[in-house]
């Protein structure tokens, strides 16, 4: 649909026709006007180019007019498009240390490590989370914000992505990353401060006690949902014979669960890929982007149009003259 932003510039379009009107005019007198002191010289008779002032009179007009439409900004406003607004900070904490490595997973037929399933699952999860701003923090021996809050969700998942095994060192510090979390999201609007932390061990590492963490997740109204991964059990061949072990013994659930139940969230337990995948699912249920949509219309700007029409019509205003001109020039004295 076209539309003027400011169609009170249009009002400025019969300013140049009122100071015609009202400011006086020169009126011819009688006999020349102006005497030449050389004989033979004599100016060019202004009836053959009559039909100049015509013509030049339609093209200023033309030009004024593009002038005055061009400062209307003349736009074209698309169809609304919905645009969905949560308003959450949303920071993801992924475990990077040295057991992340254990195939007990699968990605299609393949066997995959516990990492590389996080980072193909997580980062659909990712970046399903339109209007929503989402940060992510890598832990280990340390915990490291590497993607503040934004609203760029293809930058987190590239850098989820693009995060390694031992990246953060090889052991497990839960609490400096649930600390780390907090000390983010304690200054974003309450209620849309959420944490999800995923992990497949027991905190080993780091300085803050993950149960003093959890008190700071309750203080600043953090919510946080917590991720439990590996397998229960996995059946090895040897030389003699098949053994069948638990690879998540380390798995501290008692805490995952205790930190997600006294902050308002929930505790996962992630077995396999599916249960993964379906775990993310459950969250975004559970965090669900708002339903209510601002509106927006795409605004294409149109005023160089006119303006260019403008400044053609202003040139072949002047383009008699200038033709005239060269014809007196050349002609013989």
């Amino acid at each position: 649909m076209l539309e003027l932003a400011w169609a009170w510039w249009l009002a400025a379009w019969p300013l140049p026709f009122l100071a015609a009107w009202l400011l006086p005019r020169v009126h011819d007198t009688p006999g020349a006007a102006l005497r030449l002191p050389h004989a033979g010289v004599a100016l060019p008779d202004s009836a053959s180019h009559a039909g100049a002032p015509r013509a030049r009179r339609v093209f200023a007009m033309l030009a004024w007019t593009m002038l005055v439409v061009a400062a209307s900004r003349p736009q074209w406003l698309g169809e609304p498009e919905d645009v969905p607004r949560s308003g959450r900070d949303l920071l993801l904490a992924v475990d990077t240390s040295g057991s992340m490595s254990i195939q007990d997973m699968q990605l299609g037929a393949a066997e995959a490590d516990r990492f590389s399933t996080v980072q193909a699952i997580a980062t659909d999860f990712v970046e399903r989370r339109h209007g929503d701003r989402v940060g992510l923090i890598l832990f280990g021996s340390r915990a490291y914000l590497l993607t503040p809050l934004t609203f760029d969700l293809q930058t987190v998942a590239r850098q989820l992505d693009d995060a390694t095994i031992g990246l953060a060192g090889r052991e497990t510090a839960i609490g400096d990353a649930l600390g780390l979390a907090v000390k983010r999201l304690r200054d974003r609007p309450e209620n849309h401060r959420v944490v999800v932390l995923l992990t497949d061990g027991v905190n080993n590492a780091g300085e803050l006690d993950p149960r003093k963490a959890i008190d700071l997740a309750v203080a600043n109204k953090v919510r946080v949902y917590t991720v439990g991964i590996g397998a229960d059990s996995v059946r090895v061949d040897s030389l003699f014979g098949s053994r069948t072990f638990n690879p998540s013994a380390e798995l501290d659930v008692a805490l995952l669960t205790s930190m997600a139940e006294k902050t308002g969230g929930r505790f996962f337990r992630a077995r396999d890929t599916a249960e993964l995948a379906g775990i993310y699912r459950e969250i975004d249920g559970l965090e669900p982007v708002d339903a209510d949509a601002e509106a927006l219309r795409p605004v294409a700007e149109l005023y160089m149009v006119p303006l260019a029409l403008g400044a053609l019509s202003a040139l072949l205003a002047f383009a008699p003259a200038w033709r005239r001109r060269t014809f007196d020039a050349r002609s013989p004295a």
